[in-house]
């Protein structure tokens, strides 16, 4: 049975999150980058992580998700986070766009 990704219904442990600050820096290796994100997470006990979204043919800017995950009890305490992904296979031919829950932020990368 072959079904549409798209219409398959949302979780409802999974969310985008917002992000203070977003930057990209350069890896150890000559032509290489990290998207490093900071932001606070609204439950100390969440798992946030950075989810590149999925194309058939490279976008201009590749799209890359802030999501927050809940295992188990979610404890209503702010707490910082701080997470990277290297960008090897996941840059548009002009760069990427951190997509958060109210914002978003575009990077040309070489």
């Amino acid at each position: 049975m072959t079904e549409d990704f798209a219409e398959l219904p949302a979780p409802q442990s999974v969310r985008l999150i917002d992000f203070e600050e977003a930057r990209v820096v350069p890896g150890i290796v000559p032509d290489t980058f990290i998207l490093v994100v900071n932001g606070t997470k609204p439950y100390l006990t969440m798992h946030v992580e950075l989810s590149p979204l999925v194309y058939v043919r490279q976008p201009d800017y590749w799209g890359i998700e802030v999501v927050g995950r809940l295992r188990g009890i979610g404890l209503p305490a702010t707490a910082p986070y701080s997470v990277s992904l290297p960008l090897d296979g996941i840059l548009g031919a002009k760069g990427i766009e951190v997509i958060g829950a109210g914002n978003r932020k575009t990077f040309d990368v070489p």
